[in-house]
């Protein structure tokens, strides 16, 4: 199963990912947990990224294609398929998507529209904590770890992104909807889009996207 997730942060993106990979045995390539990756090593590309990510901007398109580009035509995502969180974010990169995997003839499944209010957005990224290493995600108030500070997962310590402040998470609501909305109108196009409603429970949506993509 190949699937693709879309919508601005804080939806629940990160959430459906986890679901999927854990129940399906898919394989999730996540722009943001791949980035932060390469911010932490202080590479080249890491430097970059964090300039942009820090003003609330995109990832300038080439370097984010080619990055994923990498992790898609990896062995292991051509025997356990995908769940993209966060690419394509652009026509640009969606182009470039449909082009990498009719080289593979992997044909992309559904392109999943998770949406919800501002408000809800701003509510759900006010507490967001996430994980220096895996990329955990927590909350203040709905999911916080089991020990302050420390990710239940891997042990590692958690940070509240510079991203998630008030004054940036509008910014980046804004750059979502001028850059990343008409990714849904390039596969409403093409038959593969399904909206579903980011305030129901996590279950529910889980079952609408697995239902939608076997559909």
């Amino acid at each position: 199963m190949r699937i693709i997730l879309i919508g601005p942060p804080g939806v629940g993106k990160g959430t459906q990912a986890a679901l999927l990979e854990q129940r399906l045995n898919l394989k999730t390539l996540s722009s943001g947990v791949i980035f932060r990756a390469e911010i932490e090593a202080e590479t080249d590309l890491g430097r970059l990224a964090k300039r942009y990510i820090e003003h609330g901007e995109l990832v300038p398109n080439g370097v984010t294609i080619e990055m994923m580009a990498k992790r898609i035509r990896s062995d292991e995502v051509r025997r356990h398929g995908f769940v993209l969180d966060g690419f394509p974010r652009t026509v640009r990169q969606a182009e470039a998507l449909q082009e990498i995997l009719a080289e593979m003839t992997m044909p992309l499944d559904k392109a999943v529209s998770i949406d919800v209010s501002d408000d809800v957005v701003l509510s759900r990224l006010a507490g967001r904590i996430g994980c220096t290493k895996c990329g955990e995600i927590y909350h203040s108030v709905t999911k916080p770890p089991k020990r302050e500070g420390i990710c239940d997962k891997c042990n590692s310590p958690l940070f509240v992104r510079t991203d998630d402040q008030p004054e940036t998470i509008r910014e980046r609501l804004r750059v979502f909807r001028e850059n990343t909305a008409p990714v849904r109108d390039f596969y409403r196009e093409r038959g593969l889009l399904q909206v579903v409603d980011g305030s129901k429970d996590p279950e529910e949506i889980y079952g609408e996207i697995v239902d939608g993509a076997q559909a």
